[in-house]
């Protein structure tokens, strides 16, 4: 039975008690598609199993907020574990702000996580001025030194702005190489400022998402250490100077590395392989990691029972022998806005639960089931099935490729709890924070 609730009456984002009673207990077949679930269970053993990661790497641990942006997901990444996070936008750091996270002592320590933008950092000032109240604190990202001129001519009287200096490790992504001219630059104008404190170096390997096996993600773990603690071994030899002896900057430095698929291979063994002397403190930092997708499976460090996430979709059409080798294709309401473009490895936009079909091909609001022939070799998540068709009308579950993505698409999350039985019953719905 179709829920009754008509999109303009949810227009404009409800509360969460609005939607907890239209469909708290309903049951999942009852929902409009698109639809985007989470099992609870399973993203709080992923966050659970990320602690215990850390702790045997022997590091600190910064968990990043972006892929699921709500107050209940944050609570199960830092209960116990962290009060250290990253954010993608300003939105984000206020609705942790509003939403009591600072106020309880659940967060005290935020890092706006791309490299400032001058035109937000009277944004942060007040973010900053906020949280100070609570004993907290706003850290940012550099990689240039124009940030750093900026930062001092909005400065106001009495601020302090600890920094970590963004390092680019070869991704080419955002950050500086420690062995550039423009790093010890940077360096300098920091030392020099009244206002800017170094507080650390942050490593991401993107690129460590090609990873394919344990050793290979090692590697690229490995590679992230080596770039932030050569930053801190130049910034090191650069204190010694005279001229800057009245430096301010933390000691030890915090070297901040970290993606989920390095993440998922920190371990007193990968600890031992780093060898060099570390000049500074190390901090693992993640984000997918709580609802993880088809990208991470691809690596091979996960298993499908750690995917938390699933995109209900309805079959709306079907067409038979369509395919290009005379299988058959089906229609579904989940297209790009639902599922977004991201591609894999793997192959499609996302894979069927339990049948042999693949989301091949989107369009904005549509996409194109096509079947698979090599479900068992696959490292898709459906099973052999003797039941290879689709019946028009029929709802599915689909998990993607990028979970990140897919979660900014949806103004709210069906949350299931496989735990109590419940895996196909709203227990509760999620309300993440939209915006920058």
């Amino acid at each position: 039975m179709a829920q009754t609730m008509t999109p303009i009456e949810f227009a404009g984002l409800p509360s969460k008690d609005a939607l907890m009673k239209e469909f708290g207990g309903k049951a999942l077949t009852s929902l409009r598609t698109p639809a985007f679930v989470l099992d609870r269970s399973i993203f709080e053993r992923n966050c659970s199993s990320m602690a215990s990661k850390t702790k045997e790497w022997g590091a600190g641990f910064r968990a990043h907020l972006k892929t699921h942006k709500t107050v209940e997901g944050a609570r199960l990444q830092l209960r116990g574990k962290t009060k250290a996070i990253v954010v993608s936008t300003i939105m984000e750091a206020w609705h942790v702000v509003n939403s009591g996270l600072v106020a309880d002592s659940t967060v005290n320590d935020i890092l706006y996580g791309l490299p400032i933008a001058i035109n937000k950092i009277q944004d942060l000032s007040k973010l900053q001025e906020k949280i100070k109240q609570y004993g907290g604190s706003v850290k940012l990202l550099i990689d240039h030194p124009d940030q750093i001129a900026a930062l001092e001519e909005q400065a106001g009287p009495r601020e302090e702005w600890r920094v970590f200096v963004k390092i680019d490790g070869g991704q080419r992504r955002a950050g500086v190489s420690p062995n550039s001219p423009l790093f010890k630059t940077i360096l300098s104008k920091i030392f020099e400022s009244k206002i800017v404190v170094v507080h650390g170096f942050y490593s991401h390997a993107g690129d460590s998402y090609g990873s394919t096996s344990n050793e290979e993600a090692s590697r690229f773990l490995t590679s992230e250490v080596e770039a932030a603690n050569e930053a801190a071994k130049i910034a090191l030899s650069m204190l010694k100077n005279d001229d800057l002896a009245s430096a301010k900057y933390s000691d030890p430095f915090v070297l901040s590395v970290g993606s989920t698929p390095t993440a998922h291979v920190a371990s007193a063994e990968t600890r031992a392989r780093l060898g060099k002397e570390l000049h500074g403190k190390l901090e693992l930092h993640a984000g997918n990691y709580p609802i993880l997708d088809l990208q991470q499976l691809h690596t091979k460090l996960i298993s499908p029972d750690h995917i938390a996430h699933r995109v209900l979709s309805t079959v709306i059409s079907y067409y038979p022998g369509r395919g290009q080798d005379g299988s058959d294709e089906a229609l579904c309401d989940a297209g790009a806005i639902a599922m977004s473009k991201d591609t894999g490895p793997s192959g499609g936009f996302g894979e069927v639960v339990g049948r042999p079909w693949r989301l091949g091909r989107i369009s904005q609001e549509h996409g194109i089931l096509t079947q698979r022939k090599d479900v068992a070799a696959g490292v898709g998540v459906s099973e052999p099935s003797t039941d290879a068709s689709l019946k028009i009308g029929e709802q599915i579950k689909i998990v993607g490729q990028h979970a990140c993505l897919i979660a900014a698409a949806h103004p709210w999350y069906y949350i299931v709890d496989s735990s109590q039985g419940k895996a196909d019953v709203v227990v509760d719905v999620w309300v993440p924070w939209k915006g920058w």
